[in-house]
């Protein structure tokens, strides 16, 4: 096996620097989670709920520096699956983008949930019943048509997507620094939650944090990765902390009924700006989590696509629509199964899940440093102090899966035991191919 660190970079160019995919990975932090996961917070950790936020900072914080070895030493196209593939082989490195695929699916469902529920401020009836189920089939249907209709969307900004992203927090959390105080006050005269609690509310809160590691994925358009990658994502994960924090501390102090909400941040709004700033956030939730929901359907679909082409999906998923020239196969099927998820699940049992595939595929990345030091050698960057950090980080992600609910494991096996049977289908039509030629 060639060294990852000195492979080619398969034809791609080198045009992407330190502030590019600290916009990628700003872009993959804000999302939908702020939005829909300071409710949940507080139901959790009440007053403390600011804390959490930080604590979840700081086991990110090592993660991301363990990623930081780790991406140095791979200049091609892939992320986590090919950090997995490299030290683990072909099986485990599907069975990370399989994970891939359902983490991102999850959040999916989990967007679209609350996406029905910013809508429903504006026509309540679309909070519940048969409205809510049409109108996300009508928002599926929708996107799928376009997508293997292969109409292309105007390319934006990444910046401007930044932008738009930010400008509604930004405009919260001014209206809000006037109640940090009473936060701070709160924190003071009430009791922390405890440990379980705690823990509980952090793996919730991860949820508001992942999205960072696609911005690992396309190494090989970086340029000089080994000192882009850190930079980049330790700029944006400060960044994200300070406002994250900011608007848990404003939110819990300027709405006492803050885990009842539905629409925390819009409520949260309302109360310090009037209607004309719920709308404002409420225009904000569309924008973002639509924005997320429309990039997400053009891109997961095209997992089981590639992973079918590459011989670890059935046939099926890499056909190609002969009059649209889409990959019409795993659109259809991605969309049917968040569909599924998004009516019979809600926004925090979704994120929730997510978080946890996310935090698996963390621990597995980390797992896999001692085979990567071993077959890259010592080139690249190099984390202090020994395997110190990566046994924290480890460990702390192993304390947030002590809280996950049974429910939740049982559904992450299975999804994992499904992947297993798709794989070995995917392997027996490519022989079955092989023996035809």
């Amino acid at each position: 096996m060639s060294n990852p660190k000195t492979a080619a970079n398969e034809g791609l160019i080198r045009q992407l620097g330190a502030l590019g995919i600290a916009l990628l990975a700003l872009n993959g932090m804000i999302g939908a989670g702020i939005f829909g996961v300071p409710a949940g917070a507080a139901a959790l950790a009440g007053a403390w709920s600011p804390m959490v936020f930080v604590a979840c900072a700081l086991l990110l914080g090592a993660i991301m520096l363990c990623f930081a070895e780790i991406s140095s030493q791979f200049d091609r196209t892939g992320g986590p699956i090919l950090y997995i593939d490299t030290a683990f082989g072909r099986f485990a490195g599907f069975q990370t983008g399989w994970a891939f695929y359902i983490a991102r699916m999850t959040a999916f469902a989990a967007n679209l949930n609350l996406l029905i529920e910013s809508l429903a401020y504006l026509w309540p009836a679309a909070g519940g019943g048969w409205i809510r189920v049409a109108l996300l089939t009508l928002i599926l249907g929708a996107l799928t048509w376009v997508n293997v209709a292969g109409i292309k969307q105007a390319v934006r900004s990444l910046g401007v997507l930044t932008l738009l992203k930010l400008v509604p927090l930004l405009i919260l959390i001014v209206a809000g620094l006037a109640w940090l105080g009473l936060a701070a006050d709160a924190i003071s005269n009430t009791a922390p939650p405890t440990s379980g609690q705690f823990t509980t509310a952090a793996l919730l809160v991860i949820y508001a944090y992942v999205g960072w590691e696609s911005a690992l994925v396309p190494a090989g358009e970086v340029k000089n990765p080994a000192r882009a990658m850190p930079l980049a994502l330790f700029s944006a994960l400060a960044l994200v902390t300070v406002l994250y924090v900011i608007i848990q501390a404003v939110s819990v102090a300027a709405l006492p009924g803050l885990a009842d909400s539905e629409r925390a941040l819009i409520d949260v709004a309302e109360v310090l700006m009037g209607p004309a700033g719920a709308m404002l956030l409420t225009v904000g939730v569309v924008v973002s989590v639509g924005g997320n929901v429309a990039g997400t359907m053009i891109s997961a679909p095209r997992l089981t696509f590639a992973l079918a082409r590459e011989g670890n999906f059935p046939t099926w998923f890499g056909q190609v629509h002969r009059e649209h020239h889409t990959p019409a196969n795993s659109i259809v099927f991605f969309a049917t199964l968040t569909l599924l998820l998004s009516v019979f699940g809600s926004f925090v049992w979704l994120a929730a899940m997510s978080a946890l595939v996310r935090v698996l595929i963390y621990m597995a990345c980390i797992g896999a440093m001692p085979r990567l030091r071993k077959r890259t050698g010592p080139g690249g960057f190099r984390l202090p102090g020994g395997w110190l950090i990566p046994i924290l980080a480890f460990a702390a992600s192993g304390v947030l899966l002590l809280q996950i609910s049974l429910q939740s494991v049982l559904a992450t096996a299975a999804v994992l035991a499904v992947g297993t049977i798709i794989y070995r289908l995917g392997r027996r039509d490519v022989r079955a191919d092989t023996g035809s030629l």
